[in-house]
This record gives C-alpha cells, sequence and structure tokens, in this order.
C-alpha cells in the first residue's frame, strides 16, 4: 500500500503487481537462473557412523519415545531414527547410551553403587555417558546440538562435583576407557593404547 500526499492530506491507494516464477522466465542472467542449494537431508543416515556403531553387535531396539540402557536384558533402546531433530543427533544419543553399555559385567565392570534417579551415584554415571559419548561423536567428526536433558544433568553433577572436586577427573578417566573399548570392537581398528595416542585428544 502506498500513499500519494496532496497537500496536508494522506491518501491510501492499492497497487498489485505480477510475479512469476524463475523457471517461468527466459532470458534472465545466470546468477538469477541458478537454483538454491537444496537443504541438507537431516534424516539422511551418516554412512560411518552406522558402520561404526554396527560394528559392536549390541542388541538396539528402537520403538517408544525414550533412550536409555538396559542393564537387567543388556540392551540399548532407542527412539525411532526419524524422531530426532537430526541425524547427528541420533548418533551422540546412541552413543551416550553405548557408553553406559560398556558398563556391563561383562565389559568394563563399571559400578558408582545405587541407580536411583537422580542421585549422586546416577549422576557420576551420567557424567561419565555424556564425556564418553562426547569423545565418540569427537572422534566421528558429529556436531550433535545439546540436548534438552542435559540442564536437568547439571544440577545433579555439580552436587557430584561440589562433594567430590577431582571426580571430573575420574569421570573423564572412565570416559576415555569406555571410548577405547568402543574403539577396540571395530573389526579394523588397532588398540587406542597401541599407538599412545589419545581418542579424546
Amino acid at each position: 500500500m502506498r500513499a500519494a500526499r496532496v497537500g496536508e492530506r494522506a491518501i491510501p491507494f492499492l497497487k498489485s503487481y505480477t510475479l512469476f516464477n524463475v523457471a517461468q522466465i527466459e532470458g534472465l542472467p545466470d546468477r538469477v537462473q541458478t537454483p538454491a542449494a537444496p537443504p541438507p537431508n537431516l534424516f539422511e543416515r551418516i554412512g560411518h557412523a552406522e558402520t561404526f556403531f554396527t560394528a559392536w553387535g549390541s542388541a538396539i531396539r528402537h520403538g517408544g519415545n525414550q533412550a536409555y540402557y538396559s542393564g537387567a536384558s543388556d540392551h540399548v533402546q532407542m527412539p525411532p531414527f526419524e524422531a530426532f531433530r537430526d541425524a547427528e543427533s541420533y548418533y551422540a544419543t546412541l552413543a551416550h547410551e553405548h557408553i553406559h553399555w560398556t558398563k556391563h559385567a561383562d565389559r568394563l565392570d563399571r559400578d558408582f553403587g545405587r541407580k536411583r534417579f537422580s542421585d549422586e551415584c546416577y549422576a557420576r554415571e551420567e557424567l561419565v555417558a555424556e564425556l564418553g559419548s562426547a569423545f565418540l561423536y569427537a572422534d566421528l567428526n558429529l556436531t550433535p546440538e545439546p540436548r534438552e536433558d542435559h540442564a536437568s544433568y547439571i544440577a545433579s553433577w555439580l552436587k557430584v562435583l561440589k562433594n567430590d572436586s577431582r571426580f571430573i577427573i575420574n569421570a573423564a578417566a572412565h570416559a576415555q576407557k569406555a571410548a577405547d573399548f568402543l574403539h577396540r570392537l571395530q573389526p579394523d581398528a588397532a588398540s587406542p593404547e597401541a599407538d599412545g595416542t589419545s581418542l579424546a585428544a
């Protein structure tokens, strides 16, 4: 809507325009005709991550709206792939739950005591899983966005660290050990300790 002024009086009037799709017009310069790049497919599986996570032979079940590791049945439960914000968020969550998977007695036998939700022992294991998953997806060159549950974990992590300021070092050591363990399960991967390198570096 434009206004033409007559003296001090504004008179509004409407003006219409005819629009055409750029694909319907011939003879335009190349810079106008070049189509925009298609948006990335957020739900396309990432080949190297898929290979990495399936090499372990762990039991992964899909369904529901929660991700967790069940020690009783020794399986990782995941929501459907399409339920995640993007592919990287799916693999980040899968990494987190597989760090938990390493705590099984037949693997690294990691036990901080009682595991009631929100208690200090639970918070310790969650901190290890979060650090370990960060190590893994850094190794895989993934960059997921922070998860919604991170904020709820922070308070419990701070409580643990307030009571034991050195636990962050202990948690990082457990996380690195778990990440190294998962790397060693890759069929063609050398042990991280073999060449003296750290996967978290």
